[in-house]
């Protein structure tokens, strides 16, 4: 929220002495100097695909999106005390470098069952969209929800809103097929 605090420094070693860090820090993508809430957000659709691509087959396309609106809701349920304990532990609401609420909010998305590269690019793309413009509702959210849900509650919201601009622009492509 503040961007001057969001600029306190974290250390790899920060990360290491403490699972919590390591998870709120996206397994360190989030201490990219560049852009982490963009590097943080890969993890994500890392694991949407990998869990995607080797579900279907294995459970069909119902149970592996059933699985991925489980894991998502438990998911938000752990990280909601994840970011708000790292939150604490640096002294700053939302940090830049914590990137477990992009890795669950993209994960959202993958319940349309992307697997090709193109697909994983649009998934990205409209998650990074809304998760940086962050249309209403969810600039309200992250101005005015503090603490752990806070920091969760907006970016499931951006992986709503890419759900649905990434289903539309699916069935855009999929007409002029």
């Amino acid at each position: 929220m503040d961007a001057p605090q969001s600029k306190r420094t974290v250390r790899v070693g920060e990360l290491g002495r403490s699972p919590m860090m390591w998870l709120a820090f996206g397994f360190g993508t989030g201490l990219s100097p560049k852009a982490p809430g963009t590097v943080g957000t890969l993890p994500g659709v890392l694991l949407g695909w990998l869990l995607t691509t080797s579900l279907v087959p294995w459970l069909g396309q119902g149970a592996t999106i059933a699985l991925l609106l489980g894991l998502t809701a438990v998911l938000f349920v752990a990280g909601v005390a994840i970011c708000e304990g790292a939150s604490r532990r640096l002294g700053v609401h939302d940090h830049g470098g914590i990137v477990f609420d992009e890795i669950v909010g993209v994960l959202l998305v993958f319940v349309l069952l992307p697997s090709q590269w193109w697909e994983l690019l649009i998934v990205f793309a409209w998650f990074r969209f809304f998760d940086v413009l962050k249309p209403w509702p969810i600039g309200w959210l992250d101005r005015h929800v503090g603490g752990g849900l806070g920091i969760m509650l907006d970016d499931l919201l951006a992986g709503i809103y890419a759900l649905l601009a990434t289903w539309l622009t699916l069935g855009a492509l999929s007409a002029l097929a």
